[in-house]
């Protein structure tokens, strides 16, 4: 099998969350959930894994070592960190050494402990049976306010990512979103990566930009929906930790992983 990395975004501080503590560093049933990341991706066979650090870095980074030290984190976890706060694409060009040309990379956000191996490894199956540039993981939600929508052709094939704002009325209706959660092909990430910019209301570099880059250049783009919505769920605030961890205990009662 190809060279498969997995780089974990996990720079913000999580203001809503009412703590100084770094977002990704609260617990789900006493582990950080940055953690539950890294052991999802390590588990679905992406062993070396980048942890993007910003916000406290230095905390992040110690905490994340101690729980490796004891086993409780699984894998081989680096880190690079992004000094500033300029975007997903540019918390992914931190990360620009570590995944370098080979293989395949899993990006995942430091703020989803409910992501399984499982639904990993059927997206890397995806990614790697059609021969992808890139593989979004998306999701059909009854209301899909705030997510950036996928858009398809008449044929159902990936067309483009919309975000919310910059939807038309008709993009708007879509109920199969973006989950911030995709399998790159290393090299076409690297390549793109340098050709994104921040010429945007936001004045940042989106991640997204990349992939319609990716399908410019001719490469194949897939999404394919993941069938439990509760993986994707972000935490944003307290309310929304106690329901991440009501999920996770309720899993590890049915002895799921």
């Amino acid at each position: 099998m190809s060279q498969l990395k997995c780089v974990i975004l996990a720079a913000g501080k999580g203001t809503r969350m009412a703590s100084d503590l770094p977002k990704v560093l609260h617990k789900v049933c006493d582990l950080p959930m940055v953690g539950y990341a890294i052991n999802a991706a390590t588990d679905a066979g992406f062993t070396d894994s980048c942890v993007i650090i910003g916000y406290k870095g230095s905390l992040v980074k110690n905490e994340v070592e101690s729980y490796v030290r004891t086993g409780d984190i699984r894998g081989n976890v680096t880190f690079a960190e992004q000094k500033e706060q300029l975007g997903t694409g540019h918390a992914v060009k931190c990360a620009a050494d570590f995944i370098g040309t080979n293989g395949n990379v899993l990006i995942l956000c430091g703020d989803t402990p409910l992501i399984t191996a499982s639904t990993i490894k059927k997206l890397l199956d995806t990614h790697l049976k059609n021969g992808n540039g890139v593989t979004v993981l998306s999701a059909i939600l009854p209301d899909a306010t705030g997510y950036g929508r996928i858009i398809r052709d008449e044929n159902r094939e990936f067309m483009k990512i919309v975000e919310q704002k910059d939807c038309t009325e008709e993009e708007a209706a879509v109920s199969e979103i973006n989950s911030g959660m995709y399998i790159f092909n290393s090299e076409a990430l690297s390549v793109s990566l340098g050709r994104i910019n921040n010429k945007n209301a936001q004045g940042e570099y989106y991640l997204t930009d990349t992939i319609a880059i990716i399908k410019e250049a001719g490469m194949k783009v897939g999404a394919i929906p993941v069938e439990d919505m509760d993986e994707i769920l972000g935490v944003n605030n307290r309310r929304q930790l106690e329901n991440a961890e009501l999920i996770m205990k309720a899993r590890k009662i049915a002895g799921k992983k």
